[in-house]
Parts: structure tokens; C-alpha cells; sequence
């Protein structure tokens, strides 16, 4: 039987292992495997601030297609490095990606909803991991 995915709000259906290959593209500067995807130069211009900051008090601001930490972000408790992006779905799919750290997390949930901290404490788990 063939099945439908409909996506009213024009989301990304994947698996978490194609994610992890998309965000290590990023973190190669637009390769993957040896295979150029995106030119550095693109990767470059999605990262720097893009618009209006997504919450002033968090210190974070929005790139093209990312929510980028700044050391504001870092300095308030914010899990990560400078330079970290993230982002989620409505279903609480959500990653984050460190390219000081070489690493990226990816949890994917069903759940409906923006309160519930799974996301949040996953990422505390990951970088309770490092050693250093």
C-alpha cells in the first residue's frame, strides 16, 4: 500500500541519519564524502546575522535557515559554542550542531507542544559526555 506523507505546513520528513548527513555537510564547509553539495561560500553567507533576533534576551540571532548562539548565549547558560545552530519542528524534532566541538545532536519526538524539556535536557546529556 502506498502511504502519503501530507505536510500542510511544508515540513522536512527524513530520518535522523540523513539529518546527521545534512548538518555534517555544514560542518565540511558544503561537502559530504568528497562530494561538494554547497559551495563554502554559501555555507559562509548562512551563518552571519539575517534578521531581527529571535529572543533578545537569549542572545541568539537568526541566520538564513539556523538560530546561531553568540557569546551572550553561552554567557546566560546556553549550552554550547559560540557559533552553534539549531532548530526544530512542530513535532519537538530538534538539533543542534557545534562546529567548535566537531559534534551534532538530533533527537526526534512526536510530541505537540513547546513546553515539555526534553530537548533541552538531551543536550545537556551530550555535552555532559565530554571529558575535558
Amino acid at each position: 500500500m502506498k502511504k502519503t506523507l501530507f505536510s500542510g505546513g511544508g515540513g522536512l520528513s527524513s530520518t535522523a541519519m540523513d539529518y546527521v548527513r545534512f548538518l555534517q555537510m555544514y560542518l565540511n564547509g558544503g561537502e559530504y564524502n568528497g562530494i561538494r553539495i554547497l559551495s563554502r561560500k554559501t555555507i559562509e553567507s548562512m551563518m552571519p546575522y539575517q534578521m531581527v533576533d529571535l529572543d533578545p534576551s537569549e542572545g541568539k540571532y537568526h541566520g538564513l535557515g539556523f538560530a546561531v548562539s553568540t557569546e551572550k548565549t553561552v554567557a546566560k547558560g546556553g549550552i554550547g559554542s559560540p557559533g552553534t545552530f539549531e532548530w526544530g519542528g512542530t513535532f519537538n524534532t530538534q538539533y543542534f550542531t557545534d562546529p567548535k566541538e566537531n559534534i551534532i545532536g538530533i533527537i526526534m519526538k512526536q510530541t505537540l507542544g513547546g513546553s515539555e524539556p526534553t530537548g533541552w535536557k538531551f543536550r545537556q546529556m551530550v555535552y555532559s559526555l565530554f571529558d575535558d
